[in-house]
């Protein structure tokens, strides 16, 4: 596994403890389909939320955030669309987050896009 794969596997691990102790479930990790794959998937409550982790070492390149663009949105929703149609979940509210992991710090931006 590369460098760069495991700070990722490092950071999903990470962002699923901080989840963790804000009262989520972590249902699913790296769960994938044809249309990528989605980091993590959590519920609170009545509430399903599809996670994208980025982590990074510093900040370059507009930060860990610029990497989810509206390509990068578009192939979530797709991916989580077909997590739904698969699972058929009783819960119907969703959220999609994203955590960026910048060296330690983790910030959680809920309801991203």
């Amino acid at each position: 596994m590369s460098a760069t794969a495991a700070r990722g596997r490092w950071g999903e691990r990470l962002a699923a403890i901080d989840y963790r102790r804000g009262g989520y479930q972590v249902i699913e990790t790296n769960w994938s389909c044809r249309h990528g794959e989605i980091d993590l998937i959590l519920t609170r409550g009545e509430l399903i939320v599809f996670c994208e982790v980025k982590t990074r070492a510093r900040h370059s390149h507009g930060g860990p955030a610029a990497a989810v663009d509206s390509d990068k949105q578009r192939r979530l929703w797709r991916a989580a669309e077909e997590w739904i149609h698969a699972r058929r979940p009783t819960i119907e509210s969703f959220r999609f987050d994203v955590v960026i992991i910048t060296g330690v710090v983790v910030e959680r931006l809920e309801s991203a896009f």
